[in-house]
Formats: structure tokens, C-alpha cells, sequence
């Protein structure tokens, strides 16, 4: 069975499959009458385009612009401090995933909190939060819950596990934000520069390919849902090109093996159970979105650490450094080398901004694979 999967798995990495769809591209871009600028929406195709230097094989007519789907550097500064100041209380151990640890807030970051004592820990699931409540029954756990559609349904389990199991010791700080009100934010922008988006496949598992259907018909944007290895990102780019050979806007959907139009109904009403759209979320680099993010509904205010502990948490907006240019990047206007601290003052030992601090940041893909194209 290894060696099957193993062999799956080399199939969607294969060289001579990648330079077959490179060359389809550029006789098909040869033909088209301008450039092209593609915005992949997840850092996770940003990591695929350049550890597999997938925009040297491409023409100089298809350009990419990288997006904001990137859920720990979309965090603005207030709510990093938030979980600072949550981390920093007696008897509170916060609990989160990995990518938050390093991200600084005007405080310091959750690895600066731990440093001056606090209980942070994080997980690869938050069901494992579950355990750690268990273990310490006379500390408050806190769950600062990240992440775009993808992860929101692993939240939404956490807190039914919760309720159902009587658990007294878990709260919940949401800060779950969503791909296509992201998405209508950069194209109502005077300046966008993006003709068309690689979806993102995981994100459409969850919520389907249906919600990115107004893109083509209101924005006049093709979508085509990419996979993450190299030959779903190079097919993707195929079908964006065909479209406009073709003179088509459409959505369509590459990664068929896993995405349907509807999506995954079940993981969708465990969402709408505990969580509504809140009327605005606060994008780092971006501004207010309305309908951005998500919050629990009121019901749930006995587990929202963010009402409970109103008094201790700041409100205000929190500007990033004025030499960090991650807003723009996140904008699709900028790339990281065009960043004056890129790979100086600004790495990933030692970041200044949250697109080098996520492992699907734009300026760690730059910079850990040395393609600055």
C-alpha cells in the first residue's frame, strides 16, 4: 500500500507531465493579444510555484500575483495581541496552531509570552485541546482558532465535543476568516491587477465550488479550483489560458478528484450550528471585510473568551511596521524582493512581518527557495 501511494503521489510531481503542460502553455499563450496576471489566493500554491520553479517555465505573458489566503498572515497585529494578553493570565494555557507561535504582535509574539512564562502550546489538530483540558482540569484552556474555511469545521467539532462531553475549562477565540469576501475586496480595488485566481482546492472540499461562482459572472474573472502539486498548478494554468484563447470566463474545476460544487454538507452545517458571519473582520494589510470572518453565535457566549475577557483585550487597530510592505503583498501589487527588508532585517528567524512567518507566507517562500523572479 506504501509504494502505491507513493507512486500516486510521484504522479502529480512528474517532470516530463510538467514540461508537456509548459509547452501547451506557451504555444497557447503565443496567441493571445496581452499578459495575463493570475492571482493564486493560497499561500499554498504560492509555496508550490516556487519550490517548483514553475514561473521559470512559464512565458513572459503569464505573470502571477500572490493573495491573502494565507490565514496567520492575514492576522492583523490587535488580535496577536489579543492572544498575548490571554496567554500572559494566571491559570490560562492557550492553545493554537503551530504557524502562531513566531507572528508578533505590538507585544511580542506567543513565542515571547512563553518565554516570560506563559502556558502556550500548540497542536496539529484541535481535538487535541480536548486532552490538554483533561489533564489540567484546574487551568482555563483557551483555543485561538485560525484558519479560512479549511480548519473552521475543526473548530466547530471542538466546541460540540465540548458541549456534549460537559468539558467546564475550554473557551474559544475565533478568528476563522473566509476566501471569496477577500476575494470581492481586492477586485472592487481601482488599482487590482488580477485577471483571473487559482481557487483553492481544500478550502473548496469544505465550502464547494459554488462559492466562487459570482466571480466570473459579476467580476468577469474565470476561477479554475487548482490542486497543490505541481501538475494540478501547471493543468490549472492550462485551463486559465484556454479560457481566454477561447474568449470564456467561466468557473471550472481542476481538482475534481476531491471537489464538488456543493461541498462537504455535513462540515458545512456543524459550521452554521456554531458560527456566524461577522458583520466585519479586520484583514492585516487589507482593512475591514465585511462578512470576512466568522464569530460564534450568541448562544455560545459562555465559551467566547473574547466577550469574557473583554477587559483585558485591545480594540483599537494595530498598524505593521512602516518599512513591512506584506499589505501590498497580500494585495497582489507587490512581490517580497521588492520589499526593502526582505531577507535582511525581515527573515525567518527573525520576522518583522507575518508573510515571512507562515509557512505559507509569500516572503518565506521567497526567500526559503531563493527564486526572485
Amino acid at each position: 500500500m506504501a509504494l502505491e501511494l507513493k507512486n500516486l503521489y510521484d504522479d502529480f510531481r512528474d517532470a516530463a507531465t510538467i514540461k508537456a503542460y509548459a509547452k501547451i502553455i506557451s504555444e497557447d499563450a503565443a496567441k493571445l493579444d496581452r499578459a495575463i496576471n493570475i492571482m493564486e489566493v493560497c499561500g499554498g500554491h504560492t509555496h508550490t510555484i516556487m519550490k517548483y520553479g514553475i514561473l521559470q517555465l512559464l512565458p513572459q505573458n503569464i505573470k502571477f500575483v500572490h493573495g491573502p489566503g494565507c490565514p496567520v498572515c492575514v492576522m492583523p497585529k490587535e488580535r496577536i495581541d489579543h492572544a498575548y494578553a490571554l496567554a500572559m493570565q494566571e491559570d490560562v494555557i492557550l492553545v493554537t496552531l503551530g504557524d502562531m507561535i513566531k507572528v508578533p504582535g505590538s507585544k511580542g509574539s506567543l513565542q515571547d509570552a512563553r518565554s516570560r512564562g506563559a502556558d502556550v502550546r500548540f497542536v496539529y489538530s484541535p481535538l487535541d485541546t480536548l486532552k490538554i483540558a483533561c489533564e489540567n482540569p484546574t487551568k482555563k484552556i483557551i483555543f485561538f482558532a485560525i484558519g479560512f474555511e479549511t480548519t473552521t469545521p475543526m473548530s466547530a467539532a471542538l466546541l460540540d465535543a465540548v458541549i456534549k462531553q460537559k468539558i467546564p475549562n475550554i473557551l474559544f477565540h475565533i478568528n476563522h476568516v473566509t476566501v471569496p469576501e477577500a476575494m470581492e475586496l481586492l477586485l472592487s480595488d481601482a488599482e487590482c491587477k488580477i485577471d483571473a485566481f487559482l481557487g483553492p482546492s481544500h478550502v473548496s472540499v469544505i465550502s464547494g465550488s459554488k462559492i466562487y461562482e459570482p466571480f466570473p459572472v459579476k467580476w468577469g474573472k474565470p476561477v479554475v479550483v487548482s490542486g497543490f502539486e505541481p501538475v494540478d498548478v501547471m493543468e490549472s494554468i492550462s485551463m486559465i489560458v484556454k479560457q481566454f484563447l477561447e474568449k470564456r470566463c467561466e468557473l471550472e474545476v481542476q481538482y475534481k478528484r476531491a471537489v464538488k460544487r456543493e461541498g462537504n454538507l455535513n462540515a458545512q452545517k456543524l459550521v452554521d450550528k456554531y458560527f456566524q458571519k461577522a458583520a466585519h473582520f479586520r484583514f492585516r494589510g487589507l482593512g475591514d471585510i465585511p462578512g470576512g470572518g466568522l464569530e460564534l453565535r450568541e448562544e455560545f457566549d459562555a465559551y467566547n473568551a473574547e466577550k469574557i475577557h473583554a477587559d483585558i483585550l485591545p480594540h483599537e487597530p494595530i498598524n505593521d511596521h512602516k518599512l513591512c510592505i506584506c499589505g501590498e503583498i497580500l494585495k497582489g501589487k507587490a512581490t517580497p524582493p521588492q520589499c526593502s527588508i526582505f531577507g535582511t532585517a525581515c527573515k525567518p528567524s527573525s520576522p518583522v512581518g507575518s508573510c515571512m512567518v507562515s509557512s505559507e507566507g509569500a516572503c518565506a517562500a521567497y526567500y526559503k527557495y531563493g527564486n526572485l523572479v
